[in-house]
């Protein structure tokens, strides 16, 4: 198992809650736009500056994200 920096799966956690909260409410300009933030924040992270990551890192990454019980209550409404 890898060892992500906070801030990366705090961000992977975010994207995760955002990306639940636009397919309830599709069309949210608002929503649309954070998920964006979010993606460049995760992709270009220092901590994939080592080593790009490949399709198995990525995965566990998105696995510690949607692991977060109810982290829609971190994003401003």
């Amino acid at each position: 198992m890898r060892t992500f920096p906070d801030d990366l799966v705090r961000a992977q956690r975010e994207w995760s809650a955002t990306y639940r909260q636009l397919a309830d409410r599709p069309g949210r300009t608002e929503q649309r736009r954070r998920l964006y933030r979010l993606s460049v924040q995760a992709f270009f992270h220092p901590y994939w500056q080592r080593r790009r990551p490949g399709p198995a890192a990525w995965w566990e990454l998105r696995e510690r994200g949607r692991t977060a019980r109810d982290a829609s209550g971190w994003l401003p409404r």
